[in-house]
């Protein structure tokens, strides 16, 4: 255990992304569980990604404006396909989404496979370089979420339908898949709201919120203890914590 790992000017900015990431991933993680489409983050999330391999195989500057593009045009393309398959099939969506996922995973694979560093760039885009966040990457980040929490407390979102839906949660995938990875995507929305769904309304959003910087703060520490990669730790610290808050609350709640 090394103490002196825990070094506020990595470890800050690193916690700072997981709270913008929280931002915008806590109030849609709640509604991808109510709807039922769980799968959803991890389909646009590969969509981005691919789009990310895209830009990279054809010779653009490594997170430059250009790869940020084509990141959002591939899961805007996504979202829009998505909202053609709902009002067409919505019975098979979860499956369609499912499908959706793996061709994207897989042709990333095929994009990377004459890539000398293609395992590298799959592993960075799959567990993410939360440590190593910078600040162009921080206010990208906090800009889109500014934005999207402004689309979604003004009602824009639900307005628009099932495309506003299923856009915002395009952008907010896209913006966070390259600073967390797919896998932080994932539990950052599912995690918390599994964990508080015998709860509704505000409260609910306050304790996904709660359990999300617990988890996030947690992992990041102890991940630098022990000398860990950091998104798997924050991973499995965000399941703990939620999983705990559970359990507390159906313990609270068989109490006399």
């Amino acid at each position: 255990m090394n103490w002196s790992a825990l070094d506020w000017g990595i470890l800050g900015p690193a916690l700072v992304a997981g709270l913008l990431v929280l931002a915008t991933h806590v109030p849609l993680g709640t509604q991808v569980l109510d709807r039922g489409i769980v799968f959803i983050d991890l389909a646009i999330a590969q969509i981005a990604g691919l789009g990310v391999i895209a830009a990279d195989a054809l010779g653009l500057s490594e997170g430059g404006v250009a790869v940020q593009a084509a990141a959002v045009c591939a899961a805007l393309l996504g979202a829009l396909l998505l909202t053609w398959t709902e009002r067409r099939a919505p019975q098979q969506q979860e499956a369609l989404i499912g499908v959706m996922f793996i061709l994207a995973a897989c042709a990333g694979i095929l994009l990377l496979a004459g890539n000398p560093h293609g395992g590298e760039h799959l592993k960075d885009l799959l567990v993410g370089q939360i440590l190593w966040v910078n600040t162009t990457q921080l206010l990208w980040l906090a800009g889109v979420s500014a934005l999207l929490l402004s689309a979604l407390w003004l009602g824009w979102v639900e307005r628009l339908g099932r495309f506003g839906f299923y856009s915002a949660f395009a952008l907010a995938v896209t913006a966070s898949v390259q600073v967390v990875g797919v896998y932080l995507v994932f539990s950052s929305l599912i995690i918390p709201a599994l964990g508080t769904r015998a709860l509704r309304g505000p409260r609910r959003h306050g304790a996904a919120y709660g359990i999300g910087v617990l988890g996030y703060a947690l992992g990041l520490a102890l991940s630098a203890l022990f000398d860990l990669p950091s998104g798997a730790v924050i991973v499995w610290a965000l399941a703990a914590c939620a999983a705990l808050f559970a359990m507390l609350g159906r313990q609270g709640a068989a109490a006399p």
